[in-house]
């Protein structure tokens, strides 16, 4: 059972981010506040519900969160400042975004940068321990998802749809015949090293 609330607050927002090992694509931050006592039997990490759970709950933690928002940090931003600084942006753009100032902050991982002096603890897989960053994980999940699916519309060769940026085989196949796009980073090995050399 994944837990309400760690630090006694009411307003504690859990923090969560999807897109960091991608080849393609922005990095993708969620930040999602729940109403005190929230519990959902499914709501789990995103990384373990299937596609069409993770469509339920998103909906699900929309209607019922106190606040919840998205942010994002782009392929050239990540390639000016690196991913780790990235995901920071990110998570402090989905943070700007809430419309309920949270009083604790509750960030999936090791690490973290302060965010206007709100309190927070960081929490290895915290996804799967607490509701609040499970929900984040979700909305970033399938906020990513959708927007890798719109881009592969534009860019077909590469498998988006079904890798959604990662690195598969397919991915770097389509990256090898028709060179990088602009939602490549670029700062990325995008080809194992011998392909380079060709």
């Amino acid at each position: 059972m994944l837990l309400p609330n760690h630090s006694g607050y009411t307003l504690e927002a859990g923090v969560d981010e999807v897109g960091r090992g991608c080849l393609a694509g922005p990095v993708v931050a969620a930040a999602v506040i729940l109403p005190p006592g929230y519990q959902h039997p499914l709501l789990n990490d995103s990384k373990k519900l299937t596609k069409k759970t993770r469509e339920m709950l998103r909906e699900e933690i929309t209607q019922n969160a106190v606040a919840w928002a998205i942010g994002e940090a782009s392929p050239k931003e990540i390639d000016k400042v690196n991913i780790l600084n990235a995901t920071y942006l990110a998570m402090h753009r989905a943070l700007e975004a809430l419309q309920q100032q949270p009083e604790y902050l509750l960030v999936d991982g090791n690490r973290f940068k302060p965010y206007s002096q709100v309190p927070f603890s960081c929490m290895v897989k915290g996804d799967g321990r607490f509701l609040s960053i499970a929900a984040a994980s979700v909305l970033a999940k399938t906020y990513r998802d959708e927007l890798m699916c719109k881009l592969a519309t534009e860019n077909p060769y590469y498998g988006w749809e079904q890798n959604a940026g990662y690195p598969t085989k397919a991915h770097r196949a389509g990256i090898a015949a028709h060179g990088a796009t602009m939602h490549h980073r670029k700062s990325f090995a995008l080809l194992p090293r011998q392909l380079n050399l060709l």
